[in-house]
């Protein structure tokens, strides 16, 4: 009867919030029960949960809290519950950015070093363009501060992600020649409008666009330590079901730290179909896609990413951080937005979006697509047993990641690092599918004939030579310390029983698993790929620790 009773207080307290919002109670929604139906396992007092949105034609039809803000004092989500809302945060800086443009205060191909000379000369030119949609090559500051030292539980402040830029010593690409998502492109861009405005980039935000648009409850978190009333926290689910509290440090401004609520979103992806703030042609310029340096266009626009869902044109962005989730989704055509905020990890905020867009948008949406296609599900070739061994070896997908291709009594077989071996399926003499995958390999030859490649989802993938793991003995002759100037950090690598680790004074001991030759796969997330270098000599110098977002950052051996 107590946890009745508690349910109740908690209903009463949603009902309270809801009907003293700035904006409209939402209209009798007969899919109501459908959406309490979707979210119901988190509706109770010992689970973190979800607010959740719809939008359609400038109405809220849905504004629903579900589960608790804060477990230690069981207060419920609602509609004003502040949220990080993490790299959904980015659309926010690019409107600035494209504000600015519009008052002809700065130009989208501009050096981004008159605005901030503290960056680099890379010997090439970065533009605000290239930050704007991930092409300027600057290394993402989450793994390459993980990297130095930092845990993602720790204080990270704005200025400690422009200090790590500031030191940056290369670029992880020609700007322009590649998309990589980098959250520092965008922390770059809110120290732009700063130096351009001479205010900072809350106080600049807040006057130019949360104010006008009446968004009472939002800011960029530039104060850790600022309390924020109604403000939820984030969660993450252990093995064993219970849930612990996500220490949340960051102020990275324009990449994420947005704090706001589903009642201030409502009138953000309204103002997409009104223009009222920033006007027609800021808002159109947000919807721009990047072009490469090859004239290849981007799904990447300003802060947004614009794709289909079920043949329905959109814009959309998600956003994960100490575990929260987040997603917003607008369809442009329909008028129509979804936006959810969750609060505990993991969780899938994209999934719960789109569930919601199926159940509102059922009679607009085409049908998902069919399973593949049926040449796809044609009998294997009869490839000759010669033919196959021309493609046995070992293939580089990348930094410590390659695919050794087998023949055994189980048929053609492939096994990528870290993976388990799954058979290939013939459909040419040529092209070979992987079920597993969901995707095939494609082998090619050189001038002479011989078997040198692959090309996999759009990769082109080099064979390299056959080689045995490194000997105990072998492995001694990475063992020494390893310092990286730019970084400003240490790691002392040594043989510990037979294997190789990294030591250092903030992450402890860290495994290192051969991958091939001299690359190695590290034991953390942000150590994707530790590959040596040798000198001249042979002798080893130094190591590269690569990434996904960040590549080659190098460590010089000193002893």
């Amino acid at each position: 009867m107590k946890s009745v009773l508690r349910q109740v207080a908690i209903l009463a307290a949603l009902c309270l919030t809801t009907a003293s919002s700035s904006l409209s109670q939402e209209a009798q929604d007969p899919l109501g029960s459908k959406v309490d139906s979707m979210f119901a396992e988190f509706d109770h007092l010992e689970s973190p949960g979800w607010a959740v949105l719809a939008v359609r034609r400038g109405e809220v039809v849905l504004r629903r809290g579900y589960g608790m803000a804060n477990l230690e004092h069981q207060r419920p989500i609602t509609a004003s519950t502040v949220f990080d809302i993490a790299s959904v945060s980015k659309q926010f800086a690019a409107m600035a950015i494209s504000i600015l443009v519009e008052q002809g205060v700065l130009s989208l191909d501009d050096d981004v070093r008159q605005y901030v000379p503290e960056l680099p000369e890379f010997g090439h030119t970065i533009t605000i363009r290239h930050l704007v949609h991930h092409t300027s090559g600057l290394r993402d500051w989450p793994g390459t501060l993980a990297v130095a030292g930092w845990r993602m539980d720790d204080v990270i402040s704005f200025d400690q992600i422009l200090t790590m830029a500031f030191n940056q010593q290369g670029l992880n690409f020609e700007p322009g020649s590649e998309y990589s998502y980098s959250n520092t492109g965008y922390n770059v861009l809110a120290e732009v409008v700063t130096r351009v405005t001479g205010q900072t980039f809350r106080e600049w935000t807040d006057a130019n666009i949360f104010k006008p648009l009446g968004m009472t409850s939002t800011h960029f978190h530039d104060d850790h330590t600022e309390l924020v009333p109604n403000r939820a926290y984030g969660y993450a689910r252990d093995s064993d079901g219970q849930f612990h509290a996500v220490p949340n440090g960051l102020t990275a401004l324009g990449s994420s730290s947005l704090y706001t609520t589903i009642d201030d979103l409502a009138k953000w992806v309204i103002n997409f179909e009104e223009k009222r703030v920033g006007g027609a042609a800021v808002i159109d310029r947000m919807m721009q896609r990047g072009v490469l340096n090859d004239g290849t266009q981007l799904g990447y626009a300003f802060g947004l990413g614009v794709g289909r869902y079920r043949g329905l044109r959109t814009i959309s962005h998600s956003g994960s951080w100490a575990s929260f989730r987040t997603f917003l989704v607008h369809f442009p055509e329909q008028h129509f937005s979804v936006v959810v905020l969750g609060n505990h990890s993991p969780s899938d905020p994209n999934r719960a979006a789109y569930d919601l867009v199926d159940l509102y948008l059922a009679d607009e949406l085409s049908p998902r697509a069919p399973p593949p296609a049926a040449e796809e599900q044609t009998e294997p070739s009869d490839i000759p047993a010669a033919l196959l061994d021309e493609y046995v070896g070992t293939y580089r997908l990348g930094p410590a990641w390659y695919v050794k291709i087998t023949r055994s009594d189980n048929g053609f077989m492939t096994q990528a690092t870290a993976e388990d071996a799954f058979p290939m399926e013939a459909r040419s003499d040529s092209v070979f599918w992987v079920p597993d995958y969901g995707a095939a390999m494609i082998f090619l030859r050189d001038d002479s004939g011989r078997v040198d490649r692959f090309r996999y989802r759009g990769m082109i993938c080099p064979r390299v030579a056959d080689l045995p793991p490194p000997s105990a003995e072998q492995l001694t002759a990475y063992e020494g310390e390893y310092f990286s100037e730019e970084l400003s950090t240490a790691y002392v690598v040594a043989v510990e029983q037979g294997e190789l680790v990294l030591r250092h004074r903030r992450h402890g001991v860290i495994s290192l698993t051969p991958a091939w030759s001299d690359d190695f796969r590290g034991g953390q997330w942000f150590l994707q790929s530790v590959e040596f270098d040798r000198g001249a000599s042979g002798r080893v110098a130094g190591f590269r620790v690569t990434q996904s977002r960040s590549r080659n950052l190098r460590f010089v051996k000193r002893n």
